[in-house]
């Protein structure tokens, strides 16, 4: 089978603790056939001492700004350094987490077995002061959109994110990361697929974006909100019809009064 050529997408805003281990377990993958892009958006530590000692890295620096949502910045990276990638297959990845090192192998695996499936998530490993576990989400009957796991377990060929940015609505929903942006799109797309396998180390930093919207806090409300909204948008926009079940309502209600 031929090997598919990979693009890694790294977005880094003062992960200098962890950036070097990051990239490092991309570099030490058994696949040849990849590239390298990481996107540093105005980092005031060292993570850019730190990626000119990697000169097998394509390094784009960011120098404004263009949002104040961490979330929309995020959005932005990937978006700058999907435009100069050219992998059919891409790998995002945030500065803190870590692949294990058989990832693209087995993710490639997957993909050459199915020509149809353009969407993979992977089950993390979750670290947390030293601590680690797998990572497990149970989908609950009364949700609409799919249990799903970070950024860094995100896969996916390269058409399928060309027509996902016709739906993105990157200046939009300020508290919805790139990845709930993805699953619900997969999900709406019926292109939604979660390999069991654990193939990415998932830090979770107090420091990050994931560390705002703790359950069942404001921004966690407000975000859910906006997940809803977009999943909505969606529907809308391709004609899709889909219950809208108590989870919703509750939602909107809580909305309300935060």
């Amino acid at each position: 089978m031929k090997k598919n050529f990979v693009s890694i997408l790294i977005t880094n805003f003062n992960k200098s603790k962890y950036l070097k281990k990051t990239i490092n377990s991309c570099l030490i993958q058994d696949y040849k056939n990849k590239e390298i892009l990481v996107f540093d958006d105005c980092s005031t530590d060292h993570s850019l001492k730190i990626l000119k000692k990697f000169k097998n890295i394509t390094v784009v620096k960011n120098k404004i700004k263009k949002f104040k949502s961490s979330p929309l910045n995020q959005i932005h990276g990937v978006c700058q350094l999907f435009k100069i990638s050219k992998g059919n297959l891409i790998f995002l990845l945030d500065s803190d987490d870590q692949f294990k090192k058989n990832k693209i192998i087995e993710i490639n695996k997957i993909f050459q077995r199915n020509e149809k499936l353009n969407f993979i998530q992977d089950t993390p490993f979750e670290s947390f002061k030293k601590k680690k576990k797998l990572l497990k989400k149970k989908q609950h009957f009364f949700s609409i959109w799919p249990s799903f796991y970070p950024t860094s377990c995100i896969v996916f060929r390269r058409n399928f994110f060309v027509n996902f940015l016709k739906v993105i609505e990157k200046n939009k929903f300020s508290n919805l990361e790139i990845d709930a942006r993805l699953s619900i799109y997969a999900h709406i797309k019926k292109q939604f697929f979660i390999t069991k396998k654990c193939l990415t180390i998932y830090n979770f930093d107090e420091t990050g974006i994931s560390s705002k919207y703790k359950k069942f806090s404001k921004y966690w409300w407000k975000k859910r909100n906006e997940a809803f909204t977009y999943m909505i948008f969606l529907m809308k926009k391709f004609n899709i019809k889909l219950y809208l079940g108590p989870d919703y309502y509750l939602t909107k209600i809580i909305n309300l009064f935060i």
